[in-house]
Order: C-alpha cells, then structure tokens, then sequence
C-alpha cells in the first residue's frame, strides 16, 4: 500500500507556504542541457526519453548516491547489493540477473563517455558531479556497448581556470561519517581539479554469533585528479586519474526456511541446515563464518578536443581495472555449509575517434570504436556437501571454477541530423560491430587448506582433487545497430516524436557455479549463447508549459526481442540462454516549479514484458509492472537565508528476482519515502541538511536466491534494502 502521509504533509505545507512567503527563492528543477546525441542540447529538444539532473540540482535536492537520482526516473530501478557504492540497474523491465562477472550489462553505465563493462567497476561514489543523464530505450548508435536497456551517463565536473570547490561532512544513523571535496583552478594555459570521498558506518546487519561482527557497512573510499591543458582556443586535453576501494563486511542474507521446492516455510524446521531463524526480524542472522568484499578499480583516460575547418575531432582514450575478491555466508546460518564467492581480475582499454560538423540544414557525426577485455576470474564454494568430506584434517572441501575470457570489438558509427523542414528533422544512426571472444573454463573439486584464513584462495591454500569438466570456445560476431527517429516541432514549446531503435547486446559465455545437471552439458550449445537484439519501436511528446514553469514529457514503446539472453536459475545451476520476449509499456514525467521556490517532480511508468519459455510466458526479472516516483520541495526565506523542506517517494510494484516466478523469488509491492530540512545561507555559501531515508522503516526485498527444497538447501536468501537512516550533513562552497 502507498504509505502516502509524509509527502502529503510536505505537499500542503509547501502549498500553504506559496501563498503566504512572498518569497524570492530560487528553484531548482530548471531546464537541463544533455549531450545524449554528442553534442549540447536541450533537453525538450532531443527525441529520446530522459530524465537529467545537473551538479547543482543533486545537490540542493540532496541526492548523494546513484540510487537516490535513478528512483526519481520514470521505469529505472536500482539494486545496490553490496553497498551503496555497487548497483544494478533496470531500465523498462531490462536487467542483468546474472551476477558471473564475465557478463556485460544490458544496461550501459558510462563516466565521462569511458563505458564500465564490469557491474562490480561500477563502485564509484557520486560526488563532484557536473550532470547524469538516464536515457532509456536502445543507446547502440552513438554510445557503442550493449545498451539494449538504455544507459546511465555520469559526467563530472571538469577543471576551470578559476578557484572554487566545496568540502561537505556528513555524519548519521549507524556511525555513519562521511566527507567529500573537491579543489580546482588555474589559468588560461593549464588547470587542474581534484575531488575525493570517503564514507564509513557500521554494519546494520546484527549477527547474533558474534555481536562484534556487524555485516554490511561502509568502507568506501575514492578520489579524481584531472588536469586540463588549453594550449590555444581550438584544441584542449584532458588527464583524469580515478580511484575507488571498498571494504565490507557481507554475508547477510535473511535465512528463509523452504523445505518445498519453491515454497516459502518460514515455521518449519530446515532438517538440511538443522536451523530456523523466525525471530521476525529480516535485519538480524546467526552468521558462523561471514564474508567479506574487497574492490579496488582504477583507471586513466585522455580526452582530445580539436576544433578546425568548422568540424571538432574528439580521441577518448582509456585504461581501467577492476580487482574484487568476494565471499559470503551464503546458507545464512551457523551451519559450515556454503560460502559462495567471485573473483574478478579485469583488465580494459577503449579508444574512440569521433568527428562532428554540420553544414546548412544539417549536423553529423562519425568514427571509430575499439574495445579490448580480459578477464581473470573464478567463482565457486566452500561446500563439503557437494565433494565431500576433505582428506586433511582442518580443511574444508567445494569448488573452484576459474575462467579466462577475452573480448576484441572493433566498430564503426555515424549518424545525421536533417532539417527536412523547419519544424520536421529527420535523424538517422548506424553501427556496425565485429566482436571476438575467446574463453577458458574448468570446475574442479578442491580443498582450501585454511579456509578460515583472509587469502583463502591463494594457489598455496588450494589443493586440487579432480577436474570435474572444462570447456574453451571462441566467437566470431557480427552485429549492427540503427536508429530512425522523426521529430516534429509543433510549436516553440512542444516536441512529437516518433522512432525505431535496432539494439544489440554481444553474444557471451556462461561460467556454471556448480557442476552442471543433465540435460544440460559442456558443449558449445550449453555454454556459449548468441547475441541478443531488440527492435524498439517508441512515440513520444515533450512539451513546455505554464510559460516555461513546468514540463510534461511522455513516451509510449514497444519492444520486440530476437534471442533474448535469459539468466535462468534453478537450484544451484545458472545459464544464460537465448530465447524471445516482448514488452510494451509507457512513461509520463512531469516537473514544475509553479511559484518561486516551489518544485515538484512526478513520474510513472507502466510494463509489461514477457519472456518466453517452455513452460510459458514469464515477466522479466526486476520489471515493475508499475513504478511510481514523486518529489515535492520548497524553499523560503528564513534566518537571512533560505529554508527548504523536502519529501520525496517511490513506489514499485510487484517484482521476481528470478525468470521461475517462483514464490521463493517474488516481492510484494512496497513504498520508500524519504524527507529532509535543509539550510543555506543567502549566498548559498554554506548549506546544512538534515534528512530521514526510508523513514517508514519499510521492509522491501531488493534479491532474492532460491536455494529451497531437500535436495538443495531448504532455504531461501533474502536481502533486504536500507532500514530507516537518518544523518546530517554540512557543506561549504568557496569561489565560484
């Protein structure tokens, strides 16, 4: 039920507060600028669905992690699993279930046009953000990596030649403390910004076997140097070097017991664990040996800008890595008899070449992509009950299942933009794109020799018993991408669009946690799967109203998958496979600032997806048949300076974390309000906040695991969102 009294309040007050402030505030949801088609453009005036908010916006609204901004967008959800600093993300229903890190996602993210191609790469913290921009629907023409979702883009800001920065402190529920700044200047020739954070709390997960040992808190740590060179008007480049840590805790799952294959029985003893845990509380467990996450990623880029002859050459070059060595507790109980864990050792490097220019009637852009990937990476278990009992005394059995896989991509782009008439353009984008891929997989029984020490897995802890399969394989694909949309200026203050996007999302590999079940088989038709494409066919309107105070953007699409990668998971096996789906579904988003001071942000969207398969048509995982978003702000003179009260809203509907629909696997719908009271001063030089998320305190599951029935575990993971967090925060802006 829409838990509807906190932002109710906070919408009669602001109302009351309108028309007796007489006040003079500034507001904040103004007319963003996007780059989604490479170049800067309003945003009412590109035909693509999206939701943009600028540096400054995130700021007085608040929103300090990717989770807090995608939920204000029409049709996206976010997974944070391991902190706030690791998310997922699902945009129109489309997701990446699978947590193998030799997957790319469906959904690209991207930081100053460098694609993340690892989900676990994606553990940056937002801070000393210029904009990000959510576009949804199919991005494969100009942004070149499996967008078949959408993307998320995050730009930073960029150094300039005058002094100015920021430092913000943050202290809250949990023993929370937080900071995070930025500096940044220099002159017409060089200059330079640096910006860091670093976040630590303590865990909200009690574990009952060691009080001491709380799971899931924050360790993150991260910081961005850039230097910018101007050596004359036309050509500038740009250094940025990037670094991000984290350090948790994990293991904390809800155990649930499911002695019925697919059955929640949360009063019956598990005679497989020999555990119940039915003390109600979804925030506590008995843990006897809980896990940990270590990530470490870097990477250095250099951004070219060269303008001559009425065109602009840009050179994107970069070179990231991402280090993650993860474990956890995954049977949820005091049990020794399952810990899961992945390893990623990734390597990346991306050049592109990109040349835009117009000329009367019409703009353009062109180039050339290239990707190279390699991957060092294992997963497996700690599982006796799988291999057996371990021959030394003092070690534990499971599995181990190292694989290599390394990925070419060579494309090339371009697209126009024609001006068939004044009011009528025509756009019109392709991209083609050879992939190569090469992977190595085995899955062997093991024993670790010291299971209990932090370098588990060393190759000196490791003791081979058996080689239980292997399997190598190679792809050669080819895939293109286009992109026909037709827009229609009606008047100065509406937009009618109508497009087809062709996405493709490469063809891949599985890696099997666990030895697979007849009838599957190590061959190529279980373990490699094809590319994924996607017509997308989308009408849509954009339009100004109330004189420029408010604006209403809405879209309607529908979806039709050829090989759709489906992640399947059944018991303890887990393959991607191709198959087809369809979805439909429409988005309606509204954002006013009818008086000064007054801001309010509205969205809903509606899908319906089906994927196929042999037992019928099933909805994808993580697509929402309904997502409903809303924000209310406003701001008033006070104190010499301004006063703003804040409350905002999702709602998500009935959701499956799994294509089996099982109960194991489902959600209920559920809300999360959030409400904040914020202060600056009149030159908005310091501003301090007070904020409660979640302050319902709503339970709500964000990932499920089915590991139910006898001959599996009798039970099932459960991992809940954040409780109620409640913290402060203040911050100084200087220069500027």
């Amino acid at each position: 039920m829409f838990k509807s009294k906190p932002l109710a309040i906070a919408v009669a007050v602001a109302t009351h507060l309108s028309f007796v402030a007489g006040s003079v505030s500034a507001n904040v949801l103004e007319e963003t600028v996007v780059t989604a088609q490479k170049r800067e453009q309003s945003i009412q005036d590109v035909g693509i669905a999206i939701t943009a908010f600028t540096g400054d916006q995130l700021e007085r609204l608040g929103w300090t992690n990717a989770q807090q901004v995608t939920a204000m967008a029409p049709g996206v959800t976010t997974v944070q699993p391991n902190g706030e600093a690791n998310y997922a993300i699902a945009i129109r229903g489309v997701a990446n279930s699978d947590f193998t890190t030799n997957v790319e996602s469906p959904v690209a993210l991207y930081v100053d046009e460098v694609y993340i191609s690892q989900m676990s790469g994606a553990g940056f913290q937002l801070y000393d953000m210029e904009r990000v921009e959510i576009l949804r629907g199919p991005q494969g023409t100009l942004f070149g990596r499996n967008a078949t979702g959408g993307l998320v883009h995050y730009i930073t800001r960029k150094p300039t030649q005058e002094l100015d920065g920021y430092i913000k402190g943050t202290v809250g529920d949990y023993d929370q403390y937080k900071v995070e700044g930025a500096v940044g200047g220099g002159n017409e020739l060089v200059s330079a910004r640096f910006s860091g954070s670093y976040n630590e709390a303590d865990g909200y997960i009690t574990n009952r076997l060691d009080k001491s040992n709380d799971l899931n808190n924050a360790n993150d740590k991260s910081y961005r140097a850039q230097l910018l060179f101007t050596p004359t008007t036309d050509l500038d480049l740009l250094l940025n070097v990037r670094h991000g840590e984290q350090n948790i805790d994990t293991g904390f799952f809800e155990n649930v017991s499911s002695v019925e294959t697919g059955k929640l029985t949360p009063k019956v003893f598990n005679p497989v664990l020999e555990y119940l845990d039915n003390d109600g509380d979804v925030y506590a467990g008995d843990y006897d040996d809980p896990g940990y996450n270590e990530l470490e990623t870097d990477g250095y880029s250099a951004t070219l800008h060269w303008n001559f002859g009425g065109m602009t050459l840009t050179s994107i070059t970069d070179y990231s890595t991402v280090k993650r060595k993860y474990i956890e507790d995954s049977d949820a109980s005091p049990a020794p008899v399952f810990n899961f864990f992945l390893n990623t050792d990734a390597e990346q490097t991306s050049q592109e070449i990109r040349l835009n220019g117009e000329a009367e009637g019409f703009k353009w852009v062109t180039g050339v992509y290239y990707l190279k990937l390699d991957l060092d990476d294992s997963n497996g278990a700690i599982s006796d009950p799988f291999v057996g009992p371990a021959p030394t005394p003092g070690a534990e059995a499971g599995l181990q299942n190292p694989y290599t896989s390394s990925l070419e991509s060579y494309s090339v782009f371009g697209e126009i933009d024609y001006s068939l008439t004044d009011t009528l353009n025509l756009v019109l984008g392709a991209r083609y794109i050879e992939d190569e891929k090469d992977f190595a997989y085995s899955t062997n029984a093991v024993e670790f020799l010291d299971p209990e020490q932090r370098n588990w897995d060393a190759p000196s802890n490791v003791q081979d018993l058996a080689e239980l399969a292997a399997y190598k394989g190679n792809r050669s694909d080819g895939e293109w991408s286009g992109r026909a949309v037709l827009n229609w200026s009606l008047s100065e203050d509406m937009l009618v669009y109508g497009s087809w996007n062709r996405g493709v999302r490469g063809g891949g590999f599985n890696a099997p946690i666990f030895p697979l079940s007849p009838p599957l088989d190590y061959n190529d038709a279980t373990m490699s799967y094809d590319p994924e494409t996607l017509d997308a066919y989308e009408v849509g309107f954009k339009t100004s109203l109330m004189g420029g105070l408010a604006r209403l953007n809405g879209a309607a699409y529908y979806y039709d998958y050829q090989d759709y990668q489906a992640f399947f998971i059944t018991g303890i096996d887990t393959i991607t496979f191709n198959t087809d789906a369809t979805s439909q579904g429409a988005e309606l988003e509204l954002q006013a600032s009818p008086v000064d001071g007054l801001d309010i942000l509205l969205g809903a969207a509606y899908i319906d997806i089906d994927v196929e398969l042999p037992g019928g048509d099933v909805p994808s995982v993580m697509s929402p048949e309904w997502n409903l978003n809303a924000m209310v702000r406003y701001e008033w003179p006070m104190f010499g300076g301004y006063v703003a009260a804040q409350a905002d809203a999702v709602y998500i509907d009935d959701v499956i974390f799994a294509l089996t629909g099982l109960e194991t696997v489902q959600q209920d719908g559920y809300t999360v309000a959030n409400v904040s009271l914020s202060y600056a001063t009149e030159d908005r030089k310091w501003l301090v906040t007070a904020f409660v998320d979640n302050v319902g305190d709503e339970e709500y599951k964000v990932q499920t695991f089915d590991l139910s029935g006898p001959d599996v575990f009798g039970m099932t993971e459960q991992y809940y969102g954040t409780p109620r967090w409640w913290g402060v925060s203040l911050q100084y802006n200087f220069g500027g």
